[in-house]
C-alpha cells in the first residue's frame, strides 16, 4: 500500500498519460487514454471516477488535471525523464529499452535517489528524445515545428520526438537506428505523394512517414 501523502502507481500511471496529452496538444478523452494506456474504455471510465474521487482531475466538461493531479504528474513525468536519461547516458541502453525500464522507476524512485540522479546527470533539461524533464528550467525554442513544414532542400535540427511517438511499436527503434535524434541535423531531400519525406541525416538516407513527421520537432 502507498504511504500517507502518496497515491498507488495506477492512479500515477493515469495522471501521467493524461500530462503528457496535453503535453503534445492531443484532446484528452476516454478515448486516447485508453489507446495510450491499452485498457479497456469501461476500465478507463471507472479509474475516472477514482480520480475524480481523489481529487487528481476535474471531469464537468474534459479531462483535465487538479493542482493536486499536475503536481503528482510532474513528479511522475519528471523521473521517467531522469530515469531515461540515466539509462542511456550511464547504463547505454537503447531508447526503447530504456522507455520500458524508465515505466517502472518512475514509480519507485526516492527523493534522495533522484536528487543523486540529477547530480550525477549534471542537472539535464530534457530526456534522450528532447521532452522536457518537469522542473529543470527547460525552455521551449519557439522557432520549433513539425519536421512535415520542412521543405525538399532544406536542412533541419531535431529537437524532441514527442511522447506520442514512443508509444508506436518499433518507432523509438527505428529513430535511433536512424540517427533521428535531438542534436542532429539533416535535409529533406524528397517527398512523396503519400507524405513520406526523404531525409538524410548522419549518412542515413530515410523515409519517415507523415505521422512521424508531424510529431518531430525541428528548427530550420
Amino acid at each position: 500500500m502507498p504511504n500517507p501523502g502518496e497515491h498507488h502507481p495506477a492512479f500515477e500511471e493515469y495522471c501521467e498519460c493524461i500530462f503528457e496529452l496535453q503535453e503534445d496538444d492531443v484532446d484528452v478523452i476516454q478515448a486516447r487514454i485508453a489507446e495510450r494506456l491499452q485498457v479497456s474504455r469501461p476500465a478507463v471510465s471507472e479509474m475516472m471516477k477514482r480520480l475524480e474521487a481523489e481529487g487528481l482531475i476535474t471531469g464537468d466538461k474534459a479531462i483535465a488535471l487538479t493542482a493536486a493531479g499536475e503536481r503528482l504528474a510532474e513528479q511522475v513525468v519528471r523521473r521517467h525523464r531522469l530515469a531515461e536519461r540515466f539509462l542511456t547516458d550511464v547504463l547505454k541502453l537503447s531508447w526503447a529499452e530504456a522507455h520500458h525500464e524508465a515505466g517502472r522507476w518512475e514509480h519507485v524512485i526516492s527523493d534522495s535517489v533522484e536528487q543523486a540522479m540529477v547530480e550525477l546527470l549534471g542537472d539535464p533539461t530534457t530526456c534522450p528524445h528532447g521532452n522536457p524533464i518537469p522542473g529543470s528550467g527547460y525552455e521551449a525554442r519557439p522557432d520549433s515545428g513539425p519536421l512535415s513544414k520542412i521543405a525538399v532542400g532544406d536542412a533541419f535540427t531535431v529537437r524532441r520526438i514527442t511522447e506520442e511517438l514512443e508509444f508506436e511499436p518499433g518507432l523509438l527503434e527505428f529513430l535511433e537506428a536512424s540517427a533521428i535524434q535531438p542534436g542532429n541535423v539533416g535535409t529533406v531531400t524528397a517527398l512523396s505523394p503519400d507524405g513520406t519525406l526523404t531525409v538524410e541525416i548522419e549518412g542515413h538516407h530515410v523515409g519517415v512517414g507523415s505521422f512521424a513527421s508531424e510529431r518531430i520537432l525541428v528548427t530550420a
